[in-house]
């Protein structure tokens, strides 16, 4: 899963009508994404509550995400991910969430490998475990875990790396509105979300110089990067209350630089809005393809 899909272990209203606002109509595909180059790299950031409402009476949030990101488009891509976060209602003791993940995406989009398990208050519960495989026609989904079982979803759906590289070359050509549905193997694994991304306008190498652990490597300093909200939407197709429209179940804001390495974290789950700031950033080494 990528570093938006991956964020779910925590359960921005955003709609079609953003479209028409940027200024032109959702395409379904984006350029070609080969010349994309993703740098492996392991960046840590920490989690606190920037904004509570609704019912669920959230008044302080404190976690972190390791992402661990290496690979390339001709041995594949592998993230290790892990969020651990307490949330803390003021009713007691707080509640401990920690999701852990590794997935595996080969460079042509065409095979997909997850597991993951998530704990509450160190509990176990959640794990699955299964690979997805894309042919001309549809992409099949093997489960292994929590049971066996196997399924079809649409071939539109794309994986999650491919999805990042798409909204990068996205990005490259000035689009601003992407619609993609996302298959990432989160929840039980049987869950394909339809995502919205919207692209801002690019921020060019020494503007807006940024204050955290990305400042302390040169090399992004002379890459753009491109503000980036993707909201995702059940397949349900749920609507709200006031106007039928489409509400996102959860949406993520980030800076995005075009090398795949995300800062500045905006995590909305409608009922509270949790910031994620970047406090270690390691950039590895990448084996060159063949």
């Amino acid at each position: 899963m990528s570093f938006a899909t991956a964020t779910t272990s925590i359960p921005v209203v955003l709609s079609s009508c953003l479209a028409v606002l940027a200024g032109q109509q959702p395409v379904a595909a984006a350029p070609p994404a080969d010349r994309v180059l993703l740098a492996p790299h392991r960046a840590i950031y920490d989690l606190k509550l920037a904004k509570s409402r609704g019912t669920r009476g959230i008044e302080s949030v404190r976690g972190r995400i390791l992402y661990d990101f290496s690979g390339s488009a001709c041995e594949g891509y592998q993230l290790q991910f892990r969020q651990v976060s307490e949330l803390d209602s003021g009713e007691g003791k707080p509640a401990l969430s920690d999701l852990r993940s590794t997935t595996w995406e080969d460079g042509d989009a065409r095979r997909f490998r997850f597991t993951s398990e998530n704990l509450f208050n160190e509990r176990r519960t959640d794990i699955v475990d299964g690979h997805a495989d894309r042919d001309a026609k549809a992409v099949t989904v093997s489960l292994a875990k929590p049971k066996e079982k196997k399924f079809t979803v649409p071939g539109t759906a794309v994986f999650p790396t491919e999805h990042m590289r798409r909204i990068i070359a996205a990005a490259r050509e000035g689009k601003s509105v992407l619609e993609f549905p996302v298959y990432d193997g989160s929840e039980s694994g049987e869950k394909l979300y339809n995502t919205l991304t919207v692209i801002g306008h690019p921020i060019e190498p020494g503007n807006r110089a940024p204050d955290d652990a990305s400042a302390r490597v040169p090399d992004l300093a002379k890459l753009v990067r491109w503000p980036v909200t993707i909201s995702y939407f059940d397949k349900t197709d749920k609507k709200s209350e006031q106007g039928g429209e489409e509400v996102p179940v959860y949406s993520i804001t980030f800076e995005l630089y075009e090398n795949g390495i995300s800062r500045a974290l905006t995590l909305d789950y409608t009922d509270f809005i949790i910031s994620g700031e970047m406090t270690s950033l390691e950039l590895k080494n990448a084996k060159p393809c063949p």
